[in-house]
C-alpha cells in the first residue's frame, strides 16, 4: 500500500514538473501587464507591490537563463527597428512638452503604457494552452492522473492567467473613471478585446511574441495586413474576440463582487474597531 502511494506521488510530481516550465513563463507574461496596470493606473499599498514582485520573480526564474542569453544576442545583433527609435524620440518630445502641466504623464509612464498594451494579449492567450492538455491526455496517462493532477493544474494555470487580464482591465477602467472618461470604458474594453484577439492569433498561429514588435516590427505589420484580408484568420479572430469578451464579462462580475464583499468586510471591521474604541473611552 505504501509503495503504491509513493509510486503515485512520484508520478504526480513528474507530471506537474513536466508542464511547470512553460506554464511559469506564460504566467510571467500574463502577470507582467497586470503588474504594469497596478503601477500605471492605481496606487495600492507597498505590500501589494511586494506580493506582485514575488509572483513575477517566481514565474520568471525558470526561464531566466534563456532570457539572459536572448537579451545578450539581441544587444549584440542590434536588431531594433528604426520605427521604435522614432516612437521613442516622439515620446521624449511629448514628455518634455506635457510635463509643463502637473496632470500630464511622463515619458516613463507612456513607455510603460505601450509595454502594457503590447504584453496584455499574453494574459488571455493562456486560454489557447488548453491544446496542451489535449496532447497530454493523448499520452495515455491514467484516469486518476488526468483527473487529479492534469486537469486541476491546467484549470489553475488558465484561471490565474485570465484573471490577470480581467484585473488589468478593471484597473484601467477605474483609471478612466478617475480621469472623467467613464463613458469610454466599454469602448476601450471592446477595443482591447479586439487587439487581444489579433495578438492571440499572431502568437498561436504565426508564433510571434510581444517583443517582436521591437525586433521584427516589419514582419508583424505585414502579417497583420495579409491576414486581415483573408477569410479564415478573420473568422478565427472573430471567434476569439467573442470568447474573450464573454469570459471577461463573466469573470469581471465575479471579481467585482469579491472586491465589493472585501471592501464591505473591511469597512465593517473598521466600524466595529471604532465602536469598541468609543465604548472604551
Amino acid at each position: 500500500m505504501l509503495e503504491n502511494l509513493i509510486y503515485w506521488l512520484q508520478m504526480a510530481g513528474q507530471l506537474l514538473l513536466k508542464n511547470s516550465g512553460w506554464m511559469a513563463w506564460n504566467l510571467f507574461l500574463a502577470l507582467l501587464p497586470f503588474a504594469l496596470s497596478v503601477w500605471l493606473f492605481s496606487r495600492p499599498r507597498w505590500r501589494y507591490y511586494w506580493w506582485i514582485g514575488l509572483l513575477l520573480l517566481a514565474t520568471f526564474l525558470p526561464k531566466a537563463p534563456f532570457i539572459l542569453e536572448y537579451a545578450i544576442r539581441f544587444m549584440r545583433d542590434n536588431r531594433t527597428n528604426y520605427l521604435v527609435w522614432a516612437i521613442t524620440l516622439i515620446l521624449i518630445a511629448l514628455d518634455i512638452w506635457l510635463l509643463r502641466s502637473s496632470r500630464s504623464r511622463s515619458f516613463k509612464w507612456w513607455l510603460g503604457f505601450l509595454v502594457f498594451i503590447a504584453f496584455l494579449p499574453n494574459a488571455p492567450y493562456v486560454l489557447t494552452d488548453i491544446i496542451h492538455l489535449i496532447e497530454d491526455i493523448r499520452e495515455n496517462y491514467s484516469v486518476w492522473m488526468i483527473t487529479l493532477v492534469l486537469i486541476p493544474q491546467y484549470l489553475l494555470f488558465i484561471l490565474v492567467g485570465f484573471e490577470a487580464y480581467v484585473l488589468s482591465l478593471i484597473n484601467l477602467g477605474n483609471y478612466l473613471k478617475q480621469q472623467g472618461w467613464g463613458k469610454f470604458v466599454l469602448g476601450v474594453e471592446l477595443l482591447i478585446h479586439a487587439l487581444s484577439a489579433i495578438g492571440i492569433y499572431l502568437g498561436r498561429f504565426l508564433r510571434f511574441n510581444s517583443w517582436d514588435l521591437v525586433t521584427e516590427l516589419d514582419n508583424v505589420a505585414g502579417s497583420v495586413v495579409d491576414d486581415l484580408t483573408a477569410k479564415r484568420p478573420i473568422l478565427l479572430m472573430t471567434i476569439t474576440f467573442a470568447i474573450v469578451t464573454g469570459l471577461y464579462w463573466l469573470m469581471k462580475q465575479v471579481s467585482l463582487g469579491i472586491m465589493l464583499r472585501n471592501s464591505q468586510a473591511i469597512a465593517h471591521s473598521e466600524e466595529n474597531y471604532n465602536a469598541d474604541r468609543s465604548n472604551a473611552l
